[in-house]
């Protein structure tokens, strides 16, 4: 019901853009721009990098108006929104380079974060994706088969390795979708990636599961890999689109 009523009320009423605050679009060119294309991915990696994260692309880079507009889909419910950060997500899910039809899967967001925020930000956004490769010519199916299994600890405060502690264990493979695993390459999508430690465990899931992780797509990651080596949400980057969101996207690991 939440969902529902944010996309009539953004229809009816004048909307800004999510990125800048540009009057009567729901997202500019510019901040469109900023969330990338196909020449501007580029292979992230953390620093430092945990054992076993996959080959992660980027789309763009975690900057104030890409983080507000991140923010404002998965906190405020611009779900408008899914639409071009899907069509983000699809062009880094192309460079991971995995040929033939391709399982695009999201990793789990905490239920409860779900709960409050009345929409799955991650699963809206690889179903886009999803839908941008197949029009593109790009067999590819989206599919929650990752799920929390366990309340984890808030990680804004934590370090790269005690969020992999924090989250060991606490993903795995829903028993229903694991046969779906053993026929294609699985490539995780995140909205992004700062320690990689969320990736690392969805990866880690799907290995246990039986399947194969050809890579990983984000919409964005850090603009230099020292950005994320302690623990934060991009060190301090982006403070202005979080004043402006009035969130700092909390709920969620990375």
């Amino acid at each position: 019901m939440r969902g529902w009523w944010q996309e009539i009320t953004g229809l009816v009423l004048p909307v800004d853009c999510a990125g800048c605050g540009l009057p009567r679009t729901e997202l500019c060119g510019r901040c469109t721009g900023l969330l990338g294309g196909a020449a501007s991915v580029r292979r992230v990696r953390p620093s430092p990098e945990p054992p076993g994260l996959p080959p992660v692309y980027a789309a763009g880079r975690y900057g104030d108006e890409v983080r507000a507009v991140v923010l404002a889909h998965k906190e405020r419910g611009a779900l408008g929104l899914a639409g071009p950060l899907g069509v983000a997500l699809a062009t880094a899910v192309r460079q991971v380079g995995a040929a033939g039809p391709l399982l695009v899967v999201p990793v789990p967001s905490a239920r409860r974060a779900v709960a409050r925020r009345g929409h799955d930000a991650t699963a809206r956004m690889a179903r886009a994706a999803a839908r941008e490769l197949r029009r593109q010519g790009v067999p590819a199916r989206a599919a929650s088969l990752l799920r929390q299994w366990r309340p984890v600890a808030d990680q804004s405060e934590l370090t790269a390795a005690e969020r992999l502690v924090n989250l060991a264990g606490a993903v795995a493979v829903d028993g229903s979708g694991a046969s779906l695993l053993s026929a294609v390459p699985v490539v995780l999508v995140d909205d992004l990636m700062t320690t990689g430690a969320s990736l690392t465990v969805a990866a880690r899931a799907v290995a246990v599961a039986g399947g194969r992780v050809a890579g990983a797509a984000v919409v964005a990651g850090p603009r230099d890999p020292e950005a994320v080596a302690s623990a934060g949400d991009g060190s301090g980057q982006g403070q202005v689109a979080a004043q402006r969101t009035g969130s700092g996207g909390g709920g969620s690991f990375k």
